[in-house]
């Protein structure tokens, strides 16, 4: 959330110009501050495209600015301009070329991720675990042990990235690890399977934050909810891509010899390894440094469009400024955003919120073979949900910010799975119809993920980079502990039906809504107390207040966390 102003430079319950000065002193105007309109839906028709879209921010003011001002080492200082100005048709024709030059890669490389991550599943098609002489319960600890590696890789890896720079350390991750996936084609038995498990676990991890991290550089914050939700998205086409592609290469069984699991997990790595390679060239540091021999000499943008990038997302968050993109954190800082007890409930609610719908989804193809579904059909009925948690999760996505409602909007998924659940726990469901069972498992794994708009929050709250590139991994810890937990619920003992595994799925579900309503409260409740002391200070109390205070981060009372 943006700092809040000293001052209120206008009323935008009586300004009628479409746009304002500030002073007499030569400041060019401002935009009328009003409720930007997000979305192209919410455009009326007479809605002004040429109209000044630069907002009132603290760097209106000088008695301000000078509080926020950029550090000298900053990489895009050379384009800050607290005059700079644009239309609002200006900025939207910049965000859709971000769009296209960065977020659709960002999308690449995730769904890269994903393949070599998610066609574990579509090789207990193929008989994997036969083949490996493995059981149900070494399938649990593989799981286990990649998402206990991907939790202890997600910090180190955020640290690296700082230091390196996402734009080196992302793609050196895809490559080292798209060899570790093909090396899954030479799997022996139960050790190699663990061990390949942990180290594909242990590059991967950080991937994730890495990617957020990057996007923050070019987005504002409600843009980069909104794109996180087409970026989970794409990993749900990715798990439908991995579907079709399993389908094919499965029916290689036999090919020189070799199971068709072994040839899936070679050619995806493959694939990844080929975008690996091209991200070296298609991922700049950051907006004002595009130019390089691949992208150009004069790089991606005008330097009236890196002016526009720069400053919009500055004026929004001053905070993105408070390190460069090269700069590592150190051990103290460290451990200074690690005890920020305000980001804890956003975490806890990572580690909690996907689990009720996490184990129908690891044995969604293991059970259709158990349902006497032949291998390409398993593949391919594994395949409707994730189209349909497509358009939950982006329609819940842009819900969270239409309604500017982030905590009651995320719940809904909470009591979408909670009816599925309960026919789960009271159905005769050894003796149901195969079809009703998939049917039901599909609505429920169909569920509106609140994945992106939580990561997006967790950003939001956090309000200094090093914060959110912390943060970021703690909160994608948290996620990978859940996980484990997950995948250790249905058990060997509990099998076929899973009864005892879908109360306790069931329960947690139940303390899972509890918990995002304490949630809310607890954030109303911090607001509230920051207001009263700020609107207490007179104007010359907070300006004092600016220049001494200790406080950072969340901490200021200029700040308001988002709930």
């Amino acid at each position: 959330m943006a700092p809040v102003l000293v001052k209120n430079t206008s009323d935008k319950n009586t300004a009628t110009e479409s746009t304002i000065s500030l002073d007499s002193d030569g400041i060019p105007p401002l935009g009328v501050p009003a409720e930007e309109k997000r979305f192209w839906f919410q455009r009326a028709k007479d809605f002004d495209a040429e109209a000044i879209a630069t907002q009132p921010s603290v760097f209106d003011d000088p008695q301000t600015a000078e509080k926020y001002q950029p550090r000298d080492d900053w990489e895009n200082l050379h384009r800050f301009d607290p005059k700079a100005r644009w239309t609002w048709a200006e900025e939207y024709a910049i965000v859709r070329k971000i769009d296209f030059r960065i977020m659709i890669w960002a999308c690449i490389m995730f769904m890269a991720l994903e393949l070599d991550r998610a066609n574990l599943s579509q090789a207990l098609t193929d008989s994997f675990l036969t083949d490996l002489h493995l059981t149900t319960d070494d399938y649990n600890l593989g799981n286990t042990v990649f998402k206990l590696a991907f939790l202890i890789a997600e910090l180190p890896s955020q640290l690296v990235s700082k230091w390196m720079g996402p734009d080196r350390w992302i793609p050196s991750q895809m490559v080292l690890w798209s060899i570790v996936a093909g090396s899954q084609f030479w799997l022996s038995g139960r050790t190699s399977f663990l061990v390949t498990r942990a180290l594909l676990a242990i590059l991967q991890g950080g991937f994730i934050p890495d990617v957020i991290l990057y996007l923050s550089y070019f987005y504002k914050h409600h843009e980069l909810s909104i794109r996180l939700g087409f970026f989970w998205t794409m990993m749900s086409v990715a798990d439908i891509i991995c579907g079709l592609l399993a389908a094919g290469f499965l029916q290689m069984r036999g090919v020189l010899g070799y199971a068709g699991w072994r040839w899936l997990f070679l050619l995806e790595a493959v694939i990844t390894l080929v975008v690996g390679l091209f991200s070296f060239v298609l991922m700049p540091a950051g907006p004002c440094q595009t130019a390089s021999w691949f992208r150009g000499k004069d790089g991606w943008f005008t330097t009236r469009e890196e002016t526009i990038i720069v400053n919009r997302v500055i004026r929004e968050d001053p905070s993105k400024s408070d390190m460069h993109n090269r700069q590592p954190i150190t051990p103290k800082l460290l451990w200074k955003c690690l005890k920020d007890f305000d980001l804890w409930p956003l975490y806890i609610i990572g580690l909690i919120f996907q689990i009720p719908a996490t184990p129908e989804q690891q044995y969604l193809t293991l059970s259709l073979r158990q349902m006497n579904f032949d291998t390409l059909t398993s593949n391919l009925l594994s395949i409707p949900y994730t189209a349909l948690h497509i358009i939950t999760m982006l329609a819940l996505t842009y819900a969270a910010e239409i309604f500017k409602e982030l905590t009651l909007i995320s719940v809904i998924g909470q009591f979408w799975i909670l009816p599925f659940l309960i026919y789960l726990n009271v159905a005769d469901t050894a003796h149901a119809n195969r079809w009703v069972i998939w049917t039901v498992t599909t609505l429920l794994l169909a569920y509106p993920n609140a994945h992106p708009i939580q990561v997006g929050w967790n950003s939001r709250n956090s309000n200094t980079v090093r914060a959110r590139t912390v943060s970021a991994a703690c909160y994608n810890m948290f996620v990978q502990a859940g996980g484990i937990i997950a995948s250790n619920i249905y058990r060997a003992d509990d099998a076929p039906l899973y009864r005892r595994g879908n109360k306790q799925l069931l329960a947690i579900l139940v303390m899972n809504i509890v918990l995002y309503c304490l949630t809310k409260v607890y954030y109303v409740l911090r607001n509230r107390y920051k207001d009263r002391k700020w609107n207490s200070m007179t104007s010359d109390e907070k300006l004092h207040y600016l220049s001494t205070t200790t406080d950072e981060g969340n901490k200021r009372l200029d700040f308001r966390f988002e709930h």
